[in-house]
C-alpha cells in the first residue's frame, strides 16, 4: 500500500515509518523539519521537506497518490498554544484541512490521525477515562486537536473515506527531544545522564499514563490495516504513574542516587490523567507490549548512545 506519513521525521512519526516499512508498504514522508530530523527517516522512505500548510503539499500528494495517510504532523507544545493560539490553529486546523483537501483530490481511502488523550479530556470524573467521556480541553492545543477530529469526521462523510483518531496518552521513548516542551521522560533522562539537576513541578504526585512510542507505532499500523475501525480510540496503558515514581525508576535504572528538587506547580496542570484503552483491544486487537521499566531502559540506552 502507498502510505503518506506527515511528521514522519519527528519523534512519533519516524517510529510509525519504521513500523510500516517491514510490511512492504511504499512510504513517503512530509515534514518541515522544524522539530523532526532527516536522520530519523529510514532509507526505505522518501522524505519531502514541506510544511503541511504549504500549497506544495497538494503537488506532493498528487505525485505519491497515497491510498492511506497517517497524520502525525502537529503543533504539539501546550505552552506555545497558550502564547500563540493563532499559530497553533494554523498548523493543527488549517494544516489538517490543507492535507485533507489534497487527499480528497487523489481519492485517499483511509486516514489515521494521532490526537491527544490527556489534553483532550482535561481533568475528568472517570479514571481511567473512556472515549465517551466529555472532552474538557483547557489549552488551545487540546481544543485544536479535538476540533480537527470533528473536521476529519465531516471529511470522511463527504469523501466516503474512513477515519480513525488515536487519542494518545503520554508518549515516551527514543528520539524524543529533551529540550523545549518535551516529555518528562526525555527531560529527566537527559538531565540524569548529563549530571544536571532534575526539577519536579509541585509535589510530584500528579499522575500520567506513560505509553512507549513503539507500542504507539504498532497501534497506528493496526489502525491502517482495519479500515472498518472508525471513530476515536484511546492508546494508553490504563496505568497511573506519579512523577515522583517515574523519577525513582529512571534514577534506579541509571544507577544514580540523586534526589530531585521541587519547583512551583504549573498553573492549571492536570492532577491525574490515565486512559481506558479497552476499545483499542476490542477493535484493533492492541494492548501495550512494553512495560514501563522496559521502555525506560530502552530510552536510557538511546540517550547514552547519543552521548
Amino acid at each position: 500500500m502507498r502510505i503518506l506519513v506527515t511528521g514522519g521525521a519527528g519523534f512519533i512519526g519516524s517510529h510509525v515509518v519504521d513500523r510500516l516499512l517491514p510490511d512492504g508498504h511504499v512510504v513517503a514522508v512530509v515534514d518541515n523539519l522544524s522539530s523532526g530530523r532527516q536522520a530519523n527517516v529510514p532509507a526505505g522512505a522518501t522524505l519531502h521537506v514541506c510544511d503541511i500548510r504549504s500549497t506544495r503539499l497538494a503537488e506532493i500528494v498528487a505525485a505519491h497518490r497515497p491510498e492511506a495517510v497517517v497524520h502525525v504532523a502537529a503543533q504539539a507544545a501546550v505552552a506555545r498554544s497558550v502564547i500563540d493560539p493563532v499559530f497553533d490553529a494554523s498548523v493543527n486546523l488549517l494544516g489538517t484541512l490543507t492535507l485533507l483537501a489534497a487527499c480528497r483530490r487523489v481519492g485517499v481511502r483511509r486516514v489515521v490521525y494521532t490526537s491527544t488523550g490527556g489534553a483532550a479530556y482535561g481533568d475528568t470524573d472517570v479514571l481511567p477515562t473512556p472515549e465517551d467521556h466529555p472532552t474538557r480541553a483547557t489549552s488551545p492545543y487540546g481544543v485544536s486537536k479535538v476540533t480537527a477530529e470533528r473536521y476529519l469526521e465531516v471529511w470522511a462523510d463527504l469523501s466516503g473515506a474512513s477515519v480513525i483518531a488515536l487519542r494518545l496518552a503520554n508518549v515516551y521513548g527514543p528520539r524524543q527531544d529533551p529540550h523545549g516542551e518535551a516529555g518528562v521522560v526525555a527531560i529527566f533522562t537527559h538531565r540524569l545522564l548529563a549530571g544536571e539537576a532534575c526539577v519536579i513541578n509541585g509535589d510530584g504526585e500528579q499522575t500520567r499514563d506513560y505509553v512507549y512510542v513503539g507500542d504507539v507505532a504498532e497501534a497506528a499500523a493496526r489502525a491502517l490495516a482495519r479500515a472498518e475501525a472508525v471513530g476515536v480510540i484511546n492508546i494508553g496503558t490504563g496505568m497511573e504513574t506519579t512523577v515522583n515514581e517515574l523519577y525513582r525508576r529512571l534514577a534506579r535504572l541509571a544507577q544514580l542516587d540523586r534526589a530531585p528538587s521541587h519547583g512551583p506547580a504549573k498553573p492549571g496542570e492536570q492532577r491525574r490523567s490515565v486512559l481506558d484503552a479497552g476499545r483499542a483491544k476490542a477493535v484493533l486487537g492492541w494492548t501495550p507490549a512494553t512495560t514501563l521499566d522496559e521502555g525506560l531502559a530502552r530510552t536510557l540506552a538511546y540517550f547514552k548512545g547519543r552521548g
